[in-house]
């Protein structure tokens, strides 16, 4: 009945009016007049039709919840329904929007990379740290097909095949030289998910392992073998008793040199595995003068051994430890230097805390070599260390020994000149003596 009467009704009563008042105008005056009074009614009833009907064509063109858009009548009721469903609508995709960077926060906030692709392996879409990874700009990048970007062979293989079932490990070949690990998982029809794990420390760790267990057994395996060629011979050979002699000799050597090897794991073992040091006082004077003689010792007066000590200032930490790192330091730089050559000592407060040093004029280190000087087993020269006595195992003891004390081991070296070795301690591990 509403719809009637509004529709129906209500506008056949105002062209009855009309009409009607145009009839009795043409009756009294001139049926001209009367036909012109009907006529400016109905361009007068349209016109205000017009009126509105033009703002209702202005809205649909920039759609908005205006609560202004009002009218009487027919078109008030009209205008009231577009508000309240334009209302309505806006609070759906505000609702969506919010949800949407919501989302989008998530992933951006994500430890991993992801990467949305298209049905045209396209970006769609990227976070930051897929950004860093793979050297990508989402700004300049959306919309660009990422084998166009990221353009390594085994990268765009792998795409091309399509066979996910196992991830990709890519070492980058950027500056940064990461190793991910890209899973791609399809989702929505022919769509693509990128997820890219950076797994540059544990591959690190992996090949450290490996060179770690391979350098073991290579190490053991080479006294093992002088042991056995050596029983072996004595068993099946008569000797006479300066060359038996001579043969016990060289085994007694690979067997010491051995338990050298052995102690050493041992002692690095237990430094990993340790609680947090003990922050007793270090007597630094004494400390020193005990390198010193130890350097005295094994130089055999071949070296011309320095001391330059700061008597001002000790240390807290573990004794034990610390005479262990430094003894590494000090016995290194004794055996890496040519006789004649001077070993430098030094303990001194710095601007962060305080510093012991040990600077030789010995044979030097390539610049290549020095990042992996503190691998377990690590060697330039492995003959030479062999014959130095090192185990390899050394710098990899003084490293974490000085870690555990929130420490740095800071090495310069240069071919020819000599090597610095400088253990820097906080300000915290510092006190006065």
């Amino acid at each position: 009945m509403k719809y009637l009467s509004d529709y129906v009704i209500r506008p056949l009563l105002l062209i009855a009016l009309a009409a009607g008042a145009s009839v009795l105008l043409g009756y009294l005056v001139t049926p001209q007049m009367g036909w012109a009074f009907f006529c400016f009614v109905l361009l007068l009833q349209l016109a205000f039709q017009w009126r509105y009907f033009s703002r209702l064509d202005r809205w649909s063109r920039a759609p908005f919840a205006d609560p202004e858009l009002e009218a009487p009548g027919l078109w008030g009721g009209v205008f009231a329904r577009i508000y309240r469903h334009e209302k309505d609508l806006s609070g759906q995709i505000a609702r969506s929007q919010t949800q949407v960077d919501m989302l989008i926060a998530a992933a951006q906030a994500l430890n991993d990379g992801v990467v949305l692709l298209n049905r045209r392996d396209a970006i769609e879409f990227c976070n930051t740290t897929a950004e860093m990874q793979l050297g990508l700009t989402i700004h300049s990048d959306r919309g660009q097909p990422i084998v166009n970007l990221v353009r390594q062979p085994e990268f765009v293989a792998y795409l091309k095949e399509g066979d996910f079932a196992a991830p990709l490990m890519l070492r980058s070949e950027r500056a940064d030289a990461r190793t991910l690990s890209i899973h791609v998982i399809p989702y929505a029809g022919q769509r693509r998910l990128l997820q890219i794990k950076d797994i540059t420390q544990a591959d690190r760790l992996d090949r450290m392992r490996s060179d770690f267990v391979a350098n073991v057994s290579h190490e053991l395996r080479t006294p093992l073998t002088v042991l056995a060629g050596f029983l072996e011979t004595l068993q099946e050979i008569e000797v006479d008793h300066d060359q038996r002699q001579r043969y016990l000799a060289l085994m007694a050597e690979q067997s010491q040199r051995m338990e050298a090897i052995v102690q050493d794991l041992l002692t690095l073992s237990s430094i990993e595995s340790a609680p947090p040091p003990a922050n007793t006082l270090v007597d630094m004077v004494s400390l020193i003068d005990k390198l010193r003689r130890d350097a005295e010792a094994l130089s055999a007066g071949k070296h011309n051994i320095v001391v330059d000590s700061d008597d001002r200032c000790d240390l807290y930490g573990d004794e034990v430890e610390l005479s262990s790192a430094f003894g590494n330091l000090v016995a290194n730089a004794v055996r890496y230097t040519p006789a004649g050559g001077t070993v430098h000592l030094i303990w001194r407060t710095t601007a962060q805390g305080a510093e012991f040093a040990v600077e030789d004029s010995g044979i030097g280190i390539d610049a290549k070599h020095i990042p992996r000087l503190t691998e377990r087993f690590y060697r330039i020269d492995r003959g030479r260390s062999r014959d130095a006595g090192g185990t390899g195992l050394g710098l990899a003891i003084a490293k974490h020994s000085l870690n555990r004390h929130q420490a740095q081991l800071d090495i310069t070296s240069k071919l020819g000149v000599g090597s610095r070795f400088a253990a820097c301690f906080p300000a915290a591990r510092v006190t006065e003596a």
